[in-house]
């Protein structure tokens, strides 16, 4: 089976609005997100991948300028923003820069906000916006009317302190978003480190889950605490994933979450999780199953986490190699006995 390196995946009518948007429209773009609807899942993954490439945020920009009251044009302009103001964030730019951006990006989720009040997507921009700055509060426009503690969670078994009210809009409009939780992962993982990421997920996932996607969040927060104690090729590496703790994380997502997805919506799934999860059976023992995620991806897969502990671990420096590897040596595994 050939390898097709693409955040995308086997999503046809994505890759056509990407192609749409390299050529300088946005006509499927808007189709796009208009059969997309309220699946607020899916269109998260769509639209990150949307603005994705700065190349093609100036088409966005038109677009939003063209039409200034289409509810699909400002929110995903909007992101554009918000993924701007990270990127030079984390790049060390300027702080009055990433402030002007950070500005930005919050005017522009009031905008989205006035067009589509129902929709989750200006709070989870907002929620990203946390991570910027040192009051999250300040992206709240909401803040002082906030009946609830603001920093903390009404929760004898939650301590840490977070931006709690704008994940409540976020799951209040979308119950159990997947999107929401996984940028106030991220939230705790810039503010906090590894660590303090992967407590929350273990408590999120302690409870009921409403939706089952949230059940792959413990497979990121354990591949940053990997990165941060082996990144480097520190020693012990080898042994991290093949614990009962990455057993059991992978094991309930697979079991849960992938084997209940129809087939035919396996083209809509996230290339990442698919990724993540195949990683993360292949290296706790489980072959049968990561032969089942491998069957679901078909020829797509993406970088992460294949390239970053492909190089902590010193093999070959083509992480594509050892991927055809594992795949190959999964799928015989699995076959008829």
């Amino acid at each position: 089976m050939n390898l097709i390196v693409s955040p995308v995946g086997p999503d046809a009518d994505l890759r056509g609005a990407l192609e749409d948007l390299k050529l300088g429209r946005y006509a499927a773009t808007h189709d796009l997100l208009v059969r997309t609807g309220e699946n607020w899942s899916l269109r998260a993954r769509r639209a990150q991948q949307l603005v994705a490439d700065a190349r093609d945020r100036s088409v966005i920009k038109m677009w939003r300028d063209e039409e200034p009251n289409s509810r699909h044009a400002v929110a995903l302009w909007a992101r554009a923003l918000t993924e701007a103001a990270l990127e030079l964030h984390r790049g060390g730019g300027n702080a009055n820069t990433v402030g002007r951006a950070m500005a930005m990006a919050y005017q522009e989720w009031k905008r989205a906000e006035s067009l589509w009040p129902k929709s989750p997507e200006p709070w989870t921009g907002r929620l990203q916006l946390a991570q910027l700055v040192p009051d999250p509060r300040s992206v709240d426009p909401y803040w002082n009317r906030r009946i609830q503690p603001w920093e903390r969670l009404d929760d004898p078994v939650m301590h840490l302190a977070g931006p709690w009210p704008l994940l409540h809009e976020i799951n209040w409009r979308d119950p159990g978003s997947r999107e929401g939780h996984h940028r106030m992962r991220e939230y705790f993982l810039h503010r906090h480190g590894p660590a303090v990421a992967l407590q929350y997920v273990h408590w999120l996932v302690a409870g009921r889950v409403v939706n089952p996607e949230l059940l792959m969040l413990p497979l990121y927060a354990l591949v940053d605490v990997y990165r941060q104690r082996h990144g480097q090729g520190q020693g012990g590496a080898l042994g991290f994933f093949q614990t009962d703790q990455v057993r059991h994380f992978a094991v309930q997502a697979h079991e849960q979450w992938l084997v209940r997805v129809p087939d035919t919506e396996h083209a809509w799934l996230s290339p990442w999780d698919l990724n993540y999860l195949a990683h993360a059976l292949v290296s706790c023992g489980e072959t049968r199953r990561a032969a089942q995620v491998f069957q679901a991806m078909g020829p797509y897969a993406v970088p992460q986490p294949w390239q970053d502990i492909n190089a902590s671990l010193g093999r070959s420096k083509d992480w594509t190699l050892e991927f055809l590897r594992i795949r190959s040596s999964a799928q015989r595994s699995s076959g008829p006995r």
